[in-house]
């Protein structure tokens, strides 16, 4: 054994900081930009925004300082060219490039002081509060809150009544009476085991006295499953109306009942494009609402230019912030450009869709759009990543206009979003009394000059839930009953 050097090239590919810090930008939310923006603002003091920018004037002031200009100064006290090289190649004077059309800020309105300060108590807060105001024994309410913790989101417990006693070396018959005494907590039905455990505790907690309805509940869910109310009828020996008025009840009971406490929130989705049109053309703008314009500290810039000799440490602290500063303008130009280009291609693409619906969307793919620009398919799955488009029609995440492409009769591109919304409709328009099959929706479809096989008419109408037609004529029939 002995110890040699080789030398051996290969090929792979290392991705620069900068390229790094460009490929994390494209694929941010407006929202999110914002927060990297505003961290940036915090850690580079070359950045600034253009409403924080003093003027030169009144900089050199509060300073005190005296700023000579690069025209002041003898040629060889002047800062080296490459720097200055590095800064015009940096393309930072682009930013924010007049031939990518924004929609204003405008005035943004301050959300209220109390808005802010709020935080709903989860379902766990929620059960623990109420099981410290019940259980006053230190057995009972270690075990509640044994329970509580074991719930899930919808409010059902994720382990056994014996194994808690086990674990906890109490008394099953204890554990049992104090889980009853939680499913009467709000919201009622949260930890039981089972569904039809949950429904008939809603049920007590409401002191509901409908026999029939605990019985179906307790005996004959899976028929409800298959909507099999006929067969559901003549076990209990009800008619269709009478069994109808059963099932409304039942209907109103919630079957997750801890969802409500769910942290879960509504998303308000703010558009990072607009389309509009304007004059006959369909125009497009990126929403810079929020995001603040970023320039160059012009003091520190001057500072550099000066060339500060004296403090070399100083000088090298500043143009390293300096350079940072530019890719990150840089960076954030070019996301605005590849983001842009996408949405207008999407936008001349679907000309038909924007002014006549749905109908007339065309097929798209990320390839093909990749090809089109000159970009990576990648770089164009980033574009598209969590970003809105706002457009006369509504509001329409960018990945809702890529989609695959089934063949027409005549070899045409067919959109799989319009075969959808067509199959959608020959739903709603069916016969009450005879629904569709999937057989006869590609029939339909086939004379359509729509080409489509039947597992794929099911698996649009499983995306679009939409119960097979069986399903649904058993729900048309209880849905008349009387």
């Amino acid at each position: 054994m002995k110890q040699k050097l080789d030398q051996k090239q290969v090929q792979k590919l290392v991705m620069a900081p900068a390229l790094q810090q460009a490929i994390r930008l494209l694929q941010l939310t407006n929202l999110e930009l914002e927060e990297v923006i505003n961290q940036e603002l915090e850690e580079n003091p070359l950045l600034e925004t253009e409403e924080e920018a003093l003027p030169e004037t009144e900089a050199a002031v509060s300073t005190g300082e005296e700023i000579k200009t690069e025209e002041d100064l003898e040629p060889a006290e002047r800062a080296p060219d490459e720097f200055d090289e590095i800064i015009f190649a940096a393309g930072f004077q682009d930013y924010f490039d007049e031939e990518i059309p924004y929609s204003g800020p405008g005035e943004q309105d301050r959300t209220p002081f109390e808005n802010l300060v709020s935080r709903r108590p989860s379902l766990w807060d929620h059960l623990s509060w109420q099981a410290g105001m019940t259980f006053f024994e230190a057995d009972e309410l270690e075990i509640a809150e044994f329970i509580i913790g074991n719930l899930n989101d919808d409010g059902y417990l994720t382990i056994s009544p014996e194994e808690i006693a086990e674990r906890l070396q109490k008394p099953l018959e204890k554990v049992e009476a104090v889980r009853d005494k939680i499913k009467m907590f709000d919201p009622p039905g949260c930890g039981s085991l089972v569904l039809n455990e949950a429904l008939l505790a809603q049920m007590d907690s409401l002191n509901l006295q409908d026999e029939v309805a605990r019985k179906i509940i307790s005996d004959y869910l899976p028929y409800l499953q298959k909507s099999d109310h006929q067969e559901l009828a003549r076990q209990l020996n009800l008619s269709l109306p009478e069994l109808k008025l059963h099932l409304d009840l039942i209907k109103n009971l919630d079957p997750t009942p801890g969802l409500k406490y769910s942290e879960e929130r509504d998303l308000y989705v703010i558009p990072d494009i607009y389309v509009v049109k304007e004059e006959e053309e369909w125009k497009v703008y990126l929403n810079e609402e929020g995001l603040p314009r970023l320039r160059l500290n012009q003091y520190y810039r001057r500072l550099i230019e000066a060339g500060l000799k004296e403090d070399r440490e100083t000088t090298r602290f500043l143009k390293d912030k300096m350079k940072r500063a530019l890719w990150f303008i840089r960076s954030l130009d070019q996301r605005n450009r590849t983001i842009y280009r996408v949405a207008r291609y999407i936008v001349d693409r679907q000309k038909d869709f924007l002014e006549q619906g749905l109908d007339h969307i065309k097929p798209m793919t990320l390839l093909e759009v990749a090809r089109e620009l000159g970009l990576h398919e990648s770089t164009i799955g980033r574009v598209v990543a969590n970003k809105y488009m706002m457009t006369p029609l509504g509001l329409y995440p960018l990945k809702f206009f890529f989609h695959k492409s089934l063949s027409g009769t005549y070899g045409e591109e067919v959109s799989s979003l319009r075969i959808k919304e067509r199959i959608k409709k020959l739903v709603e328009n069916e016969d009450r009394n005879s629904p569709l099959s999937d057989d006869e929706i590609v029939d339909i479809l086939s004379r359509e000059n729509i080409q489509i096989a039947r597992r794929t008419v099911a698996k649009y109408r499983g995306q679009l839930d939409i119960p097979p037609s069986h399903i649904r004529k058993k729900k048309f029939i209880m849905e008349e009953a009387t």
